[in-house]
């Protein structure tokens, strides 16, 4: 009655039978790996074993990478475009700018030819550099409110081509103001529409 209980005898687990695979299926041929071998598998060592020829494979690959960013640039190619540049909204963009004629692309050398008078004239004419520089900043005024017309009138064909829901939330008026500004031969993508000619 006070007598130690004797224990339960030990359970077996019964041996699992795998069962043939049916006509018709075929397996895998192997045998699933575990999860420790599919971890070693894995392993990638943090830092490379040689970080010279490690750094120098980086680099190459960086540099062939923008080679094609640039030809794709001067080509109009947009598979290997920039991140930034590519979409058919940013090619519209593009388009309809460089079919425009802009004050902003002959800033740069109006502002140029403004600050060689303005230094050549300093003391010798002083009503003349300073004339000089006041042109140059009416000149400012207007290529700024003929860049803010011309976003005016991008964005309302851009709403009507491709919907409000399609056109990026920010960076586009930007996008386009600073390529307006740009010297047409300097642009990059390079422009694949001639002056007037305005995309549809």
């Amino acid at each position: 009655m006070f007598g130690r209980k004797q224990d339960p005898p030990p359970t077996v687990d019964a041996p699992v039978v795998e069962e043939p695979p049916k006509p018709g299926t075929t397996g895998k041929g192997r045998p699933t790996p575990s999860r420790k071998e599919a971890e070693a598998r894995n392993k990638r060592p943090l830092v490379p074993a040689d970080r010279r020829a490690a750094a120098k494979d980086a680099r190459a690959k960086q540099r062939v990478q923008r080679e094609l960013e640039y030809q794709a640039m001067r080509t109009g190619d947009e598979r290997h475009m920039p991140l930034r540049d590519k979409g058919p909204v940013r090619r519209y963009v593009r388009d309809y700018v460089d079919a425009r004629w802009n004050l902003g692309e002959l800033f740069l050398p109006i502002a140029a030819v403004m600050l060689v008078i303005q230094f050549a004239t300093a003391r010798s004419a002083s009503v003349v550099a300073f004339a000089s520089l006041l042109l140059l900043y009416v000149y400012i005024m207007a290529s700024l409110a003929d860049a803010w017309l011309m976003w005016r009138g991008l964005r309302k064909r851009l709403v009507a081509k491709f919907g409000e829901s399609g056109l990026p939330p920010r960076g586009l008026a930007m996008y386009a103001v600073l390529r307006a500004f740009q010297v047409r031969p300097s642009r990059l993508p390079k422009p694949q529409v001639k002056h007037g000619q305005r995309p549809s």
